[in-house]
């Protein structure tokens, strides 16, 4: 009797997967809840366990293939009765194995005679001779030679005064270069022609060829999909500001060991900016809100989500409540949730229910950008490089750690106005970060 491996609810609007990898080949015996073939939602990837223990008897659905909710993958078999004819193989084999055939037994002596004569030719063993090498000089007289070797024949090649000078500058090697003086005499001009020389083409068309055609994962798929409907759906417009980081910047660095070794946790940017863009949030309702059909839905509560990249693309998964938390429980959040991300363990749950985005490009060097909507939300922070610049600074012109900060928003419920008094709020409050701790 066999049990169906099924494919299980994926999640929330999720109806069907890719088959991404199985764990196990037919055959293969299993013990219930062991994964044993990878999915690939839209979204995230999700491992399907054995129903019972057993052997995979038979595998339904091939690796790439789109399978629905309740679809049958494979089987799984009980391994008693995979039992019974193995005995009866392993005993053939044996068979086999010790059975000596009769020509072995005809002429003992002449084969034993042929056995004396190759050991007393064979030369010595390999092992005497590797002993002998590393009893040589070390490997390091090898690259002395070959310097030597180098510089002989550079001193072999006859050189033009205009040509020696640029070689002992620039230390060029004149081994491979053949003058087009008389009697071969490396001239100037040798020295130029060479810039003329094209590069060989890239190693990754060596390998692949001029062109690659590699499939789109279902999470690639579903990305450009999602974003290319907000881009279609919404009326999109950015906002940009700049907010001098050297207050957070000299908190951090006044804190951060005391608050790591308090809380176990390391005080980044990101607690600051969550809580600034909470205080925001709660100034301007809109852009913590969405559109569903011909109404707006306002927030009250202030589920983050927070941008992370990853090998297999952009995921977005959600600090929950994070106007209830402190600096550590957001910090601890955004930790914990990028490793699950990167680690591939994210969960359906992690993912949804977000009501405002912050997305950090600035760890990737981005100066600016203009973030794109992550529907149905209605509005995206976009953070950016830390760059030292020179800012006037109560009539003094001071170097500062700046950053550029843009807010995308969906210009169809949420005004120019709010959205710019949005950003100074931010803004305000990450020059003043101690002010947060006061909730003023």
């Amino acid at each position: 009797m066999s049990n169906k491996i099924i494919v299980p609810a994926l999640g929330e609007s999720i109806n069907e997967a890719t088959v991404s990898k199985w764990l196990k080949n037919e055959g293969e015996e299993v013990v219930a809840d062991e994964p044993v073939v990878e999915l690939e939602t839209d979204k995230v990837n999700i491992e399907v366990p054995a129903p019972v223990n057993g052997i995979i008897a038979k595998i339904n659905v091939a690796v790439g293939e789109t399978v629905n909710v309740g679809a049958e993958l494979g089987s799984v078999g009980s391994s008693e009765n995979n039992s019974k004819t193995t005995p009866k193989k392993i005993k053939k084999i044996e068979e086999k194995i010790y059975t000596p055939p009769k020509v072995q037994s005809e002429q003992p002596k002449k084969v034993s005679n042929k056995i004396n004569q190759t050991v007393k030719q064979e030369p010595a063993p390999l092992i005497l001779d590797t002993e002998e090498k590393t009893n040589e000089a070390p490997a390091l007289v090898l690259s002395e030679v070959y310097e030597d070797k180098k510089k002989q024949s550079q001193s072999e090649k006859i050189l033009s005064p205009a040509a020696r000078k640029i070689i002992e500058e620039r230390n060029i090697d004149v081994s491979s270069i053949e003058g087009s003086g008389k009697n071969g005499v490396i001239l100037k001009q040798d020295l130029l022609s060479l810039m003329g020389i094209k590069p060989e083409a890239s190693q990754r068309r060596q390998t692949h060829g001029p062109e690659e055609r590699v499939r789109m994962s279902r999470l690639r798929l579903t990305i450009a999909k999602r974003l290319k409907e907000a881009q279609n759906s919404a009326a999109m417009l950015t906002t940009f500001n700049e907010v001098d980081m050297h207050g957070v910047i000299s908190m951090r660095n006044d804190y951060k060991e005391e608050f790591q070794k308090k809380y176990a946790t390391k005080l980044g940017f990101m607690s600051f900016f969550v809580k600034a863009c909470i205080q925001g949030l709660k100034n301007y309702p809109s852009i913590n809100s969405e559109i569903q059909n011909d109404e707006i839905i306002y927030k009250n509560f202030y589920n983050i989500s927070i941008a992370v990249g990853t090998d297999k693309g952009l995921i977005v998964p959600v600090i929950k409540n994070a106007d209830e938390m402190s600096f550590a429980d957001i910090e601890n959040s955004v930790a914990d949730l990028g490793k699950k991300a990167r680690d591939g363990k994210i969960v359906i749950e992690d993912l949804q229910g977000g009501t405002f985005t912050i997305t950090n490009g600035g760890i990737y060097g981005s100066m600016l950008s203009t973030p794109i909507l992550n529907p149905p939300q209605s509005a995206v922070l976009g953070m950016h490089n830390i760059v030292e610049r020179a800012t006037v600074v109560n009539g003094e012109i001071l170097i500062r750690p700046m950053m550029y900060l843009a807010l995308s928003y969906d210009h169809r419920i949420i005004d120019g106005k709010e959205a710019v008094s949005f950003l100074k709020i931010v803004k305000e409050y990450l020059e003043e970060p101690r002010r947060l701790f006061l909730n003023l």
